[in-house]
């Protein structure tokens, strides 16, 4: 077991997940909006498999998807964080940064408060080369953070592994943010 590295930022607290985040991560997970760009959405028992998954992931390294509350706020509105896919994606191995929030959440600018706090942990404390971002290509919203977050598009697309092949989901954009261009970002905050 290691030390959990919780992040604070200026409205939200990214944690480790706790036993009552398993409600509300189960309502946004089969909330048709959030899972929009997702092959399906998850019923109860699959959603809080993954819950479980995350926190014990975070609970090995240390980090991963946290679950993320509004500092005197929403207790839990998602998650967003770090991530090492086990699919075998092109670009593998990686570490990707992600976010999954509830809908009621969006348009606060949370995912990118979020992600940049992630960002900035694994560029800073795990030394990270790179990190990348992918999504369906028809997610706008998502494509926006990742430029928000100052990730460059790849040029090439890839077939997701773990969609359906033939599904309108499976093309996949790619977006990469590299410990330079991190630092080229940030040297003045």
């Amino acid at each position: 077991m290691t030390d959990v590295t919780e992040l604070h930022t200026a409205h939200l607290l990214l944690r480790q997940w706790q036993p009552d985040d398993k409600e509300p991560f189960g309502c946004l997970n089969a909330d048709p909006r959030v899972m929009e760009f997702f092959p399906s959405c998850l019923d109860r028992p699959a959603s809080d498999a993954m819950a479980e998954r995350l926190q014990s992931l975070i609970g090995d390294r240390g980090w991963g998807f946290w679950a993320v509350e509004i500092l005197g706020g929403a207790k839990f509105i998602g998650f967003v964080g770090l991530h090492i896919p086990t699919a075998e994606l092109p670009f593998s191995p990686c570490v990707e940064v992600g976010w999954r929030l509830a809908f009621e959440h969006w348009g606060n600018g949370y995912a990118t408060e979020a992600a940049t706090a992630a960002l900035q942990f694994g560029f800073e404390f795990l030394k990270l080369s790179e990190v990348v971002s992918f999504t369906a290509l028809q997610n706008d919203r998502s494509r926006a953070v990742m430029r928000k977050l100052n990730m460059c598009l790849d040029p090439n697309t890839f077939e997701h592994p773990s969609v359906p092949v033939g599904h309108a989901l499976r093309e996949h954009c790619l977006y990469r943010l590299s410990h330079q261009g991190w630092w080229n970002t940030h040297r003045s905050l």
